[in-house]
C-alpha cells in the first residue's frame, strides 16, 4: 500500500551535511511508525480484554450471527476501507483515527483468545512474538538485500492462507489448522522484514509533510497487521489451553 506524494516540501538530502538530514528524518519517520503501531496494539488489547470480560457483550458477539461480522469485518476493511485512493482524500488525523477504530474492531474479533487460552500462555506468546518481530524488523531495516521478490511471493502466500482458513471453517480439520498456523508464522515473519524495508524506502519519495505523516500511519497499519496475525498463529501453535 502506498500513497503518491503531492508536492515536494523539503529534500531529504542536504548537500552541505551529506546524509545527516536524511538519517534524522528517517529516524523520526520510523519512530512515528512504531509509536502509532504500538498505540494500535494497546487499543486492540484493551478492546479484546474488555469484550472477553463482559459476558453479555461476548455472547452477543460470538454466540450470534454477529460472530461472522466480527471475524470477517476487519478483513473486508483491509480490502476496501483503507485503500490508497481513500487515504489520499483524508486528513492525517482522520487516517490515524481510522486506524485506531480498526484496531479496536480487530480487538473485538480477538476477544475469544481469553476464553480459549490461559492468561500466562497469552503473555508468554506475546513476549516471544514481540522479540521475534523486533529482530526481524531490525533485519528488514538494516539489510542491503532487496526483499521485493520475497515480499511479492509472501503476499501470494497470504491469499493462500486466507483461502485455506475459510475452507477449514467448514472442514474443522486440526491438521489444516496446524498447517495454516505453521506456515503463517513463516509468511508473516518474512512480511515483517519486507514491510519494514518498504516503509524505510518509501520515505525517500515522501515529499509534503502531510503525505509523509499519512505514510507513517499506513506503515504502522502494515506492521500492526503483521504483528497481530503473527501473534495469533504463534498462539494457536504454542498457547496453553485455559
Amino acid at each position: 500500500m502506498s500513497i503518491e506524494p503531492k508536492k515536494h516540501a523539503q529534500s531529504a538530502y542536504d548537500s552541505r551535511s551529506g546524509d545527516v538530514v536524511f538519517d534524522a528524518g528517517l529516524q523520526n519517520h520510523m519512530r512515528s511508525v512504531y509509536n502509532v503501531m504500538m498505540f494500535g496494539l494497546v487499543v486492540t488489547g484493551l478492546a479484546a480484554y474488555a469484550v472477553a470480560n463482559i459476558e453479555p457483550l461476548y455472547k452477543a458477539v460470538f454466540e450470534t450471527p454477529l460472530r461472522m461480522v466480527a471475524l470477517f469485518g476487519p478483513l473486508l476493511f483491509i480490502m476496501f476501507g483503507f485503500t490508497p485512493a481513500r487515504i489520499s482524500r483524508m486528513t492525517v488525523s482522520a487516517v490515524r483515527m481510522t486506524f485506531y477504530i480498526f484496531s479496536a474492531a480487530f480487538g473485538v474479533s480477538m476477544a475469544y483468545i481469553f476464553h480459549y487460552f490461559s492468561g500466562d500462555s497469552i503473555a508468554r506468546v506475546f513476549f516471544i512474538t514481540s522479540a521475534m518481530f523486533a529482530g526481524i524488523s531490525i533485519y528488514g531495516y538494516t539489510t542491503k538485500k532487496d526483499l521485493t521478490r520475497m515480499g511479492s511471493f509472501l503476499i501470494m502466500g497470504v491469499f493462500g492462507l486466507i483461502a485455506a482458513s475459510v475452507v477449514n471453517l467448514f472442514l474443522h480439520s486440526p491438521a489444516v489448522h496446524f498447517a495454516v498456523s505453521f506456515l503463517g508464522v513463516f509468511v508473516f515473519t518474512g512480511l515483517t522484514a519486507f514491510e519494514t524495508q518498504r516503509i524505510k524506502e518509501s520515505y525517500h519519495s515522501a515529499y509534503a509533510e502531510d503525505e509523509n505523516a499519512k505514510m507513517a500511519v499506513v506503515g504502522a497499519f502494515s506492521l500492526y497487521l503483521n504483528f497481530v496475525i503473527l501473534f495469533q498463529h504463534m498462539l494457536h501453535l504454542f498457547g496453553g489451553r485455559d
